[in-house]
């Protein structure tokens, strides 16, 4: 026996909405996209994000990059980690293979408005940067009086 199978005209046009919609997910006409995956560099180091009581936590892996050629910086609570790694060649240099990558990097996280930022800090040592954002303490509520007008 057959079954009958409707046809429906707009199938089509909307699975072809739903898969455009897929495309411009993760992009910059997107305003809830993740502006940190946002390819703007050569290479982009891994960024672990942790939070404390006290703090945010980012721990990046930057293996080979000097902390001194590191630039940390936050504006408009949006954290930024510029760098760069480059490796000396020699005309004699050949690989096989090359996997590490080299140029610079450009990373950015937004953070919410309760951070102090003046009070940001930064550490490397043995190819992992660490950057310790602290909270601000929150401004506590306050009942306010309505006195009577005369």
């Amino acid at each position: 026996m057959r079954q009958i199978t409707y046809y429906d005209p707009w199938k089509s046009l909307k699975q072809m909405r739903n898969d455009m919609a897929d495309v411009f997910a993760n992009s910059l006409l997107d305003p809830r996209s993740d502006q940190s995956s946002i390819v703007t560099s050569d290479w982009q180091p891994s960024v672990d994000i942790h939070e404390d009581k006290d703090a945010y936590v980012f721990t990046a892996d930057v293996p080979g990059v000097d902390p001194k050629d590191i630039e940390v910086s936050m504006e408009d609570n949006v954290l930024t980690i510029k760098g760069g790694r480059h490796f000396e060649k020699s005309s004699e240099d050949q690989y096989a293979r090359r996997e590490r990558f080299e140029g610079v990097f450009y990373r950015r996280f937004s953070l919410p408005a309760t951070v102090a930022a003046d009070k940001i800090s930064a550490k490397g040592k043995h190819g992992v940067l660490e950057i310790r954002v602290p909270k601000e303490d929150k401004i506590k509520a306050r009942k306010i009086d309505v006195k009577v007008a005369e």
